[in-house]
């Protein structure tokens, strides 16, 4: 299972890499019109949906995210500032902020599977847009918001081995742990500021403050996303979200995290562009 989990990394990895420095805008846009279709029909199948109806639900979201990227300029290279993606990025927020907390809380139930597929267009079709929207912007910038949710899981995942002791959601996912969280927010902290030493210079130590908690909001909102669809697989009764991908399951397994960071960001890179 090591073996395969590590040769499916570093096939991703390249792969991933490949498509974010040589693809042109669009078809950067294609390829997240994809990851958004892979993962909303794993989304479907965790609801139940049958064959023809999760390929039909995955073509769907997959053809919004093509055509709303299109629509807001993201298949081209100029476009910056797609404010047009503002009004989806907020209801991502308002979603991840104001939501899924209760849900975890409480640990509703997903509605019946219409509610069910309006609930996963607000969680796929925004992070969709998000890839190709951060993109633009920088493939580096893209690439240094996936490595700190990437940081956030190891650090979380070794300092919880070492150090875990108190659960941090132990009906929804037993392995967690509130020093794995920990130990998530101070690696995420750390990069973070590593990072704008490399990248901001001329920033005021003011700066510098201000990010220490945007870093640690960030590392909760990763881990939240991760905490939901944990909750989700374990209400359909499935391990993992699908089995595209060997020793790590789904794309939905992969992009967790994302879902509820990847839109966040964006709303913040247009909130500096205004």
């Amino acid at each position: 299972m090591l073996k395969a989990r590590v040769i499916t990394a570093l096939v991703l990895l390249a792969g991933l890499l490949a498509a974010l420095f040589l693809l042109p805008a669009f078809g950067w846009l294609v390829f997240a019109s994809l990851i958004c279709a892979v993962a909303a029909s794993e989304w479907a199948t965790m609801l139940g949906f049958g064959g023809a109806s999760r390929h039909v639900y995955a073509g769907i979201l997959g053809a919004l995210c093509l055509a709303s990227g299109t629509v807001a300029g993201l298949h081209q290279e100029a476009t910056v500032a797609p404010f047009g993606l503002a009004p989806v990025y907020a209801v991502s927020a308002l979603f991840w902020v104001l939501c899924v907390p209760f849900w975890l809380r409480a640990r509703w139930q997903l509605p019946g599977r219409g509610a069910a597929a309006l609930i996963g267009l607000v969680l796929l079709l925004p992070p969709s847009l998000a890839i190709a929207h951060l993109r633009l912007l920088s493939p580096w910038l893209l690439l240094g918001v996936m490595a700190a949710v990437w940081i956030a899981d190891i650090a979380a995942y070794f300092t919880g081995r070492a150090f875990g002791r108190r659960k941090l959601a132990p009906a929804i996912s037993p392995g967690k742990s509130w020093e794995g969280a920990f130990g998530a927010v101070v690696g995420v902290t750390v990069y973070g500021l590593i990072c704008l030493s490399v990248v901001g210079h001329g920033l005021s130590s003011g700066g510098y403050f201000l990010a220490v908690p945007a870093l640690v909001a960030f590392t909760a909102i990763s881990i939240i996303g991760d905490l939901f669809e944990s909750l989700i697989k374990r209400q359909a009764g499935v391990k993992d979200s699908g089995t595209l991908l060997p020793g790590h399951g789904g794309v939905l397994d992969r992009i967790d995290s994302l879902t509820s960071t990847l839109p966040i960001t964006g709303l913040l890179a247009l909130w500096i562009a205004s």
